[in-house]
């Protein structure tokens, strides 16, 4: 197998591989150029965008804007990116429709091993991420690898999500856990969490 094709299936890789790093100087170059591009060249921007994911998307970035690769980055309509996100793609990252990410947000598939002997041979893995539809991540929030939320769920400011988030949930903390529900039903009229 390839690096790349390690790094896809979600194997130890070496992120250094010629492939790989070739892959990264590129979607590093199209990032550049969105975040040097005026904002008021919409057009201009959005072809950038579209060539970073490598499809025709509605999705806006605001700059400044990092990735790793760009096409392990699948959006829904309605998709918006403030200032200063950064989304190290080294496995697939699937985001719904109408989902908000405010300043500073991290979501990152990549991760090392723990023995320092394997992380300073350059020993990286990555697991997918699944984000579902109308979701809030608040200024700073982190999302770690591997793990899925689902539909309208709000991440408040700062909190670190390690596992796996309910939907229609108000999650705050690090790490990120339910505070709220916000459906309510006969057992549970106010959404509160018990």
């Amino acid at each position: 197998m390839t690096e790349k094709e390690k790094m896809l299936s979600g194997l130890i890789y070496q992120a250094w591989d010629e492939e790989l790093t070739a892959e990264r100087h590129s979607a590093k170059g199209l990032c550049f150029k969105i975040n040097q591009t005026c904002p008021t060249q919409k057009d201009v921007r959005q072809g950038l965008i579209n060539e970073l994911l490598g499809y025709n998307s509605d999705a806006w970035i605001e700059s400044p804007f990092n990735c790793d690769y760009g096409y392990n980055i699948k959006v829904g309509s309605g998709f918006y990116i403030n200032h200063g996100c950064t989304i190290l793609d080294a496995a697939p990252i699937t985001i719904g429709d109408n989902c908000l990410l405010a300043p500073g947000v991290v979501i990152s598939t990549a991760g090392h091993p723990l023995d320092p002997v394997e992380r300073a041979r350059g020993d990286e893995f990555a697991q997918a991420i699944t984000i579902g539809n109308d979701v809030w991540f608040g200024a700073n929030v982190t999302v770690c690898p591997g793990v899925s939320i689902g539909d309208n769920v709000v991440v408040g400011a700062g909190s670190v999500v390690v596992k796996d988030l309910p939907s229609n949930s108000v999650c705050v903390g690090s790490p990120a856990k339910p505070i709220r529900y916000l459906q309510e039903d006969e057992s549970n009229p106010r959404g509160e969490c018990k």
